[in-house]
């Protein structure tokens, strides 16, 4: 027994649950239920025959069993990383791992790839399009694009669109006797609303594209706006206003494109420019690889073009 070693995915359980002091938290980075986070870890604490995690109040705490095996397997996973990242580098043609948000991909960055794609022929890009934040520092992405007002003093950012909320309609919804034409329209008109209830890191983002916040910044309290339509997905709410369901708050740099294809309008020229934006985030070591300058760059060109 003394040689046996854990499953891996009981040691990731572990380390990522004594990194984040939380199972919930733990759970969305593996891409699991806190339920199974929790199971691992438990089957990993009947190796050594000693708890490796306790309750405190409301949240956990490590023993020295814990502390012991998290500073070691901290160091552990990073190397594993970089052996992945080695065997990466290896293969013929470069690749590169973009974490992106859904929403931005769809509206802004997939119809623009071809470009880097002319420009770079030998690079492909894996666009890995989730809510979830993946941790760039230890190589779960070499890019992410973050629609967040937070910090990191461990990666490298640029931004890439501050962040210009508006409203947005189909043309139908405007056009005709009974179209919006006013703020106090509102009041008659459906809204669609994105639900982010279940993301922990999403506080400035369901602040800011709440109606009642937005109505307040221009000077429009006294409008009471309807519940509307909730969408649990962004992208979903977007297509709901194409087909002309209701009227939807969104980004004026990202949904430039829908506008100018006609897809979408803006019925009111009010517009609130907030404290969270368009971000890319890159680890001083995913950036010393060629491809993964080569991307930063264009996208950073790109978005200015853009603007």
């Amino acid at each position: 027994m003394a040689n046996w070693i854990p499953s891996l995915n009981a040691l990731r359980a572990f380390e990522a649950t004594a990194r984040h002091l939380s199972y919930r938290y733990a759970a969305e980075e593996l891409h699991v239920s806190p339920a199974a986070v929790k199971q691992l870890v438990a089957k990993l604490e009947q190796t050594p025959g000693t708890p490796l995690l306790v309750r405190q109040g409301r949240g956990l705490a490590l023993t020295g069993a814990g502390v012991e095996g998290s500073q070691r397997l901290g160091p552990a996973f990073r190397e594993i990383a970089d052996a992945v990242e080695a065997m990466r580098a290896g293969e013929q043609r470069r690749r590169l791992i973009l974490s992106v948000e859904p929403s931005f991909a769809t509206a802004w960055l997939v119809p623009r790839l071809d470009d880097f794609r002319t420009r770079h022929p030998g690079i492909d890009v894996l666009v890995d399009s989730s809510l979830h934040l993946v941790d760039v520092e230890r190589g779960a992405a070499d890019l992410a694009i973050r629609f967040w007002n937070g910090v990191d003093e461990s990666l490298v950012v640029n931004r890439l669109f501050d962040e210009e909320l508006c409203a947005f309609c189909s043309p139908a919804l405007v056009d005709g006797p009974d179209g919006i034409r006013s703020l106090e329209d509102l009041e008659r008109t459906t809204l669609l609303h994105w639900d982010l209830s279940d993301m922990p890191w999403a506080h400035a983002t369901r602040f800011w594209m709440g109606w009642t916040p937005w109505l307040a910044r221009i000077g429009a309290e006294h409008i009471r706006p309807g519940e509307g339509l909730r969408f649990s997905d962004y992208n979903m709410a977007v297509q709901a206003a194409i087909a002309g369901q209701g009227v939807i708050l969104g980004s004026g740099p990202i949904f430039g494109d829908l506008v100018s294809s006609g897809l979408l309008v803006m019925p009111f020229r009010e517009n609130v420019v907030t404290d969270i934006g368009y971000d890319l985030l890159a680890s001083e070591r995913s950036l010393e690889r060629e491809e993964v300058r080569s991307f930063r760059d264009w996208i950073i060109e790109t978005a200015a073009r853009s603007r």
